[in-house]
């Protein structure tokens, strides 16, 4: 950029979207799970979150009968995501391939996200990707997404 090489910058974007996206994407996965069992994970959403969940799905249980089977059909490595679209003041489920990260590639908010590829599907779930994706509804610490929602909604 310091020495304005357009044709550089271009050609960085891929590598740059990849590994910035493969660093977002798991930071935010990282802080939005909690050990099984604990009070996070059991308390569910409260709050502006479970009312906007309720404003967009009914109910937590509707919002995961949706994200579940979107988020297994994801090809090959991607992300299962709840967003939040400041635009609609609604939450959305989708997917992004590979470490699209959510923000920069759908202009949603990221509230949680399910990574599909991650290496807990291969070693403890024996590539059986639809017991992952609904054991992560076990751990999804509800408290740090609710925190995560009230920013993106202020």
């Amino acid at each position: 950029m310091a020495k304005s090489d357009v044709s550089a910058i271009i050609a960085l974007q891929g590598a740059l979207k990849f590994n910035g996206g493969g660093h977002l994407n798991h930071t935010l996965f990282w802080e939005n799970l909690t050990p099984v069992g604990s009070a996070a994970a059991q308390a569910g959403p409260t709050g502006g979150l479970k009312k906007a969940i309720e404003g967009s799905f009914c109910t937590v249980d509707e919002l995961k009968k949706q994200f579940i089977p979107k988020t297994i059909a994801v090809q090959g490595s991607g992300w299962g995501w709840l967003g939040y679209d400041k635009t609609t003041r609604r939450l959305e489920i989708v997917t992004c391939a590979n470490q699209d990260p959510l923000e920069a590639t759908t202009g949603l908010v990221p509230i949680f996200g399910v990574d599909v590829w991650e290496h807990a599907y291969y070693v403890d779930y024996r590539n059986v990707r639809p017991d992952y994706v609904n054991a992560t509804w076990g751990i999804i610490n509800w408290e740090v997404a609710g925190k995560r929602f009230d920013a993106a909604s202020a």
